[in-house]
């Protein structure tokens, strides 16, 4: 197939810096909200159950879930996939340790989700310590993808 005179490889390798912006983009949106739902649960959870403000804060997460984080988290996954097939990554170590902490990055991002239901319906099963422990979960994540794009240790 090709798309003006240039088959897709080809389309694909001319737009790879741009399909690389825009991943470090989605990825800091999405590694930014998963910094912010745990604290904004946190909050929630310290307010009175049933109160105008617990209301606010429900409202809150629903709009950082829905319009920011997963919307994010699919973009991640989409442009980092166009990403490897452009580079030929499924060749690379480090590309198959990246994946794996992508893989649980997103298995977070879905605890987290699950989360957030169970505090829409009133349940608070875990403490506020335990939230601001899982907060520190992204930070880590990132700071070893990034060492594993960039230093590619194997």
């Amino acid at each position: 197939m090709s798309a003006g005179g240039l088959d897709w490889g080809t389309a694909l390798q001319l737009s790879y810096a741009w399909i690389k912006a825009a991943h470090v983009i989605f990825v800091i949106f999405w590694i930014a909200g998963l910094f912010m739902l745990p604290r904004y649960y946190v909050y929630h959870q310290e307010s009175p159950a049933g109160s105008a403000e617990e209301k606010r804060w429900l409202e809150r997460e629903r709009k950082l879930r829905n319009i920011i984080i997963t919307p994010a988290m699919i973009l991640v996954w989409v442009l980092g996939l166009t990403l490897a097939f452009i580079t030929d990554a499924w060749s690379q170590g480090w590309f198959y340790a990246k994946l794996a902490m992508v893989l649980a990055l997103s298995g977070y991002h879905g605890w987290m989700i699950g989360y957030g239901k169970k505090l829409a319906r009133g349940h608070r099963p875990a403490s506020g310590k335990a939230l601001r422990i899982m907060n520190e979960v992204p930070g880590i994540a990132t700071a070893i993808i990034v060492i594993l794009v960039i230093v590619r240790p194997f």
